[in-house]
């Protein structure tokens, strides 16, 4: 009899089994998903050209011109130091948008690894995920303020904070799949075949975890923007010379009652940021999550 190949026993990827045009049509017709995408496109373009669109340099001080209203030359106003509040809202998106990016890279890669291995691998399960629960015990905002306190304000403490409160969440949610997808027919089959468990992880089990990782961090974006903002907020974010949406509302709450858009304006930066994320992540729940998923035919 003619030898069976591992590969061929191998169960539907993400992209075979989510039928990747229809996916696509199932998405445009997601109402929640487009307008968070949408959201969100207008948010990362408008940041992402912050050194050619914004009318100065974002720390440049005209005192002269200190608490000036929004209106046609300042369309968002000026602060307490004369500096365009449109300049240091775009560069604080930037760099918000910059920590929540390499926050969700390093869940991408840690997460996966330890829900990956804590998963299939049983006897590394109860060492792992006790890490884990320890870890989710705290409250993130705790958390992330200890971490951030112990290390010091800065860009890379922010980082580093963010990342070790929202991995083990990450990893939970990977392992979770790879729990039930370790027992289906085909990786049964794939051992079977004396397939090595490298490959069996890497080639049967984890494309088909893809989906609910994809959701995972697309939370998980959200969730760092706003936990950046209450970091810079309290002092221990980014430097206070460099802009962020967390720090110009701490800077504007002595001003609140004489100049309320410095704080208003940030925090409409902030809730129109995360409410496209999340509205961004129910849609591709709604469209990858196969316990979520109706089929139309």
């Amino acid at each position: 009899m003619a030898a069976v190949d591992a590969d061929s026993l191998r169960g539907p990827g993400l992209l075979e089994r989510l039928r990747p045009g229809r996916t696509a049509r199932r998405l445009m017709r997601n109402r929640a998903f487009v307008l968070g995408a949408i959201l969100l496109t207008v948010v990362a373009v408008v940041t992402l050209l912050a050194p050619w669109i914004s009318p100065s340099d974002p720390n440049r001080m005209a005192v002269r011109f200190r608490f000036r209203e929004p209106s046609w030359e300042y369309p968002f106003g000026t602060d307490n130091l004369g500096r365009n509040m449109v300049s240091r809202v775009l560069w604080g998106g930037r760099l918000s948008l910059e920590i929540g990016l390499w926050v969700v890279m390093l869940n991408a890669v840690f997460g996966v690894m330890l829900g990956a291995v804590s998963g299939y691998f049983r006897r590394l399960d109860g060492l792992l995920m006790r890490v884990a629960d320890a870890l989710m015990a705290f409250p993130s905002v705790l958390l992330a303020i200890g971490i951030a306190a112990a290390l010091g304000p800065s860009v890379t403490t922010v980082v580093i904070a963010l990342a070790v409160v929202y991995i083990p969440r990450t990893a939970r949610v990977l392992r979770a799949s790879v729990l039930v997808v370790r027992e289906l027919d085909y990786v049964q089959a794939a051992r079977a075949c004396g397939a090595s468990d490298l490959r069996i992880l890497l080639r049967h089990v984890l494309p088909n975890c893809m989906a609910p990782l994809i959701v995972q961090l697309s939370f998980v974006f959200a969730y760092a923007v706003l936990s950046e903002a209450v970091l810079s907020f309290l002092g221990l974010g980014a430097p206070p010379t460099t802009p962020s949406w967390g720090i110009l509302i701490a800077e504007g709450r002595s001003y609140i009652r004489e100049a309320t858009w410095l704080t208003a304006i940030p925090g409409a930066a902030i809730a129109v940021t995360v409410l496209g994320l999340n509205l961004l992540g129910d849609g591709l729940r709604d469209v990858l999550d196969p316990r979520l998923k109706v089929d139309a035919r």
